[in-house]
């Protein structure tokens, strides 16, 4: 189990605005697993051929996706983007 964290940056406000209840809890759930892989969430998702940086990971079968930012320094993945068609 990881000590990591994780964040919405800029904020929960500008990010979920508009956004179904039920979108934004998967999106909370998602963030704690990529805060409980630690330090190889900088591995998740794309881009495929490289460690770190901005990643993007779909949820809801590719209805969505998520661009997060793991900082190992701060031991925190910043949940950046949220894409959701509906």
């Amino acid at each position: 189990m990881s000590d990591w964290t994780w964040d919405w940056n800029p904020s929960e406000g500008f990010l979920t605005e508009g956004l179904p209840p039920g979108v934004i809890a998967e999106v909370e759930r998602l963030a704690t697993e990529l805060a409980a892989l630690g330090p190889d969430s900088e591995r998740v998702g794309r881009p495929f051929n490289r460690e770190g940086g901005l990643r993007e990971f779909d949820f809801l079968a590719g209805r969505g996706f998520i661009s997060f930012l793991p900082i190992p320094r701060h031991e925190c993945v910043y949940i950046c983007h949220i894409t959701w068609t509906d």
